[in-house]
């Protein structure tokens, strides 16, 4: 059991599948009141059932104050989860301005949203826990999807910004980036994905895992894939090589389709 989440009052968003499910679970499980939130009520409300836990569906950028009555009156941990992807179908910059503004909106201003709400409590009492679900999108990018990889690299500066103000007043920050995980938005990415990150893949309870694992070491930068550091390393060391290595990838991707 990790000691720093047990009894704790934890909130997940995006927590009706994939996964913010198995994180859910995970925190239920070494003893945390949890909080599953999803835009699917039912969904929320079935994971919710299955841990013990409470579900507050709704938008997460919303639900911070519902959240926080439904454990009591604090929340100790808050798992920024929620996210949404659009595959442009290779077509460069085909996506609409209303699918930017989603993207922005869900992968980052709920996060900040969130952050507004917490931190003044949080300060207060010189604790607080802000995990962030990032991607491996947010380190490196992603063909196929601009809007993903953008704004995920914004959910990314934000939890490092967080991170870097707050953590001599006790606020912990972690960013989990994972590459492909077997979820439904793995599924979703079609081709791409069937390219880059399907033979990688991992369970959504292998990204809580590698959480707990970070949790216990006190890591900000909590990588599922291993191998993402080295790409990461690469991509900051010799950039005009790593665009080259992922154009090869981006016309491999051309030609099988």
């Amino acid at each position: 059991m990790v000691e720093a989440v047990q009894g704790a009052g934890v909130v997940v968003t995006g927590a009706g599948g994939g996964i913010g499910a198995a994180i859910a679970r995970r925190f239920a499980a070494e003893g945390a009141r949890v909080v599953v939130n999803d835009l699917d009520g039912a969904r929320a409300e079935a994971v919710a059932a299955e841990i013990g836990g409470t579900a507050v569906p709704g938008d997460a950028s919303a639900i911070v104050a519902d959240a926080r009555d439904a454990l009591g009156g604090t929340v100790d941990v808050y798992c920024a989860n929620a996210g949404v992807a659009f595959d442009d179908g290779g077509q460069g910059l085909s996506a609409d301005e209303k699918s930017w503004a989603t993207s922005w909106d869900v992968n980052v201003m709920a996060h900040v949203r969130a952050a507004e709400q917490l931190l003044p409590a949080w300060l207060e009492r010189g604790s607080g826990r802000f995990v962030s679900t990032v991607s491996a999108a947010g380190l490196l990018s992603m063909i196929g999807a601009p809007s993903y990889s953008v704004t995920k690299h914004g959910a990314y500066a934000f939890a490092e910004w967080l991170s870097l103000t707050y953590r001599h007043r006790g606020i912990k920050v972690h960013a989990i980036c994972p590459q492909g995980v077997r979820t439904d938005m793995l599924a979703a990415t079609g081709t791409a994905g069937d390219l880059v990150l399907k033979p990688t893949a991992v369970e959504p309870s292998d990204v809580a895992d590698a959480l707990f694992k970070g949790i216990e070491e006190d890591r900000f930068l909590i990588l599922p894939h291993p191998e993402v550091a080295g790409y990461y390393q690469l991509r900051a060391a010799d950039p005009d090589r790593w665009l080259g290595n992922m154009n090869h990838l981006q016309q491999k991707w051309e030609e099988a389709r």
